[in-house]
């Protein structure tokens, strides 16, 4: 059983589990904006999420992360170093326009975890700006470039995707602002803690029926992307009901980034059904 679970914290450790909650969103957009996900850009998504992931976690330092001395952190970073490898490798089947739209989105990933402010300081380390930062490059990368690599022009549905796309983000960053309130140095002024996790559950809840009703504004409402989103705003209620400081060990880690997962099987089940 510790051999079981060993595996299951390693799939965590090394970003596997967020690769596949990026690819689920990638996907999502394919179905919801009717167009045609390039093969290769998943495979240089979900990929290239554990490469970038890890960096960023483990490997800002690059001192610390080329020296590692545990045999655990060895695996992650060969993981690591092969995930970039095939994504690079599936990134030369890519046209030159999503190459420069990749480019600007590792530039902004760039800027969360490169020391590029004075003493040394990330936008990272900036609190609030630092989940937007998130979300903007989880939307980028689920949303404009699928879109922008099928040669689509951005039309009133794909921005309003984008928008909840964003909003979405955003709300699944909470319990992870809630958790760190343990860790994090108050000089961060997180949005907890600025106004406290109460209130900030509050606003994601609020958010939670914003994302909701974006969904009748787009020109082809659809009842079946209506019927996903209120399920998925279902999950995010109760995730923000039971989002506590002091969390269970995979709460956030596990069953938070697994809601958009959960989100593309309930997109496919409704598929199946006229």
């Amino acid at each position: 059983m510790k051999f079981l679970y060993r595996i299951f914290d390693f799939y965590l450790d090394a970003s596997i589990h967020i690769a596949f909650a990026v690819w689920a969103l990638l996907q999502i957009t394919g179905r919801l904006l009717q167009i045609e996900i390039d093969v290769n850009l998943s495979y240089f998504l979900f990929f290239g999420t554990i490469a970038c992931y890890n960096f960023v976690k483990y490997g800002v330092e690059a001192k610390k992360y080329v020296l590692v001395a545990k045999v655990y952190q060895r695996y992650i970073q060969l993981a690591s170093l092969i995930a970039l490898g095939i994504a690079l490798y599936h990134l030369y089947f890519l046209s030159l326009q999503t190459w420069a739209i990749i480019g600007c989105i590792a530039l902004l990933t760039g800027l969360y975890a490169l020391p590029i402010l004075p003493k040394a300081q990330n936008l990272r380390s900036l609190g609030v700006l630092k989940i937007i930062l998130v979300s903007l490059v989880w939307t980028a990368s689920t949303v404009i470039l699928p879109v922008m690599a099928e040669g689509e022009l951005m039309h009133r549905d794909a921005y309003i995707e984008t928008l909840q796309r964003f909003i979405l983000v955003l709300i699944l960053l909470i319990p992870f602002e809630i958790r760190d309130l343990e860790y994090d140095s108050p000089t961060l002024r997180t949005l907890p803690q600025r106004i406290g996790s109460t209130r900030t559950k509050t606003i994601g809840a609020l958010a939670v029926i914003l994302f909701f009703f974006l969904t009748f504004l787009k020109d082809d409402f659809r009842l079946s992307d209506a019927i996903g989103k209120g399920v998925l705003c279902l999950v995010l209620g109760i995730t923000l009901l039971k989002t506590r400081r002091h969390q269970s060990k995979y709460f956030a880690s596990f069953w938070v980034e697994a809601i958009p997962i959960f989100w593309w099987v309930i997109i496919e089940g409704l598929l199946l059904f006229p």
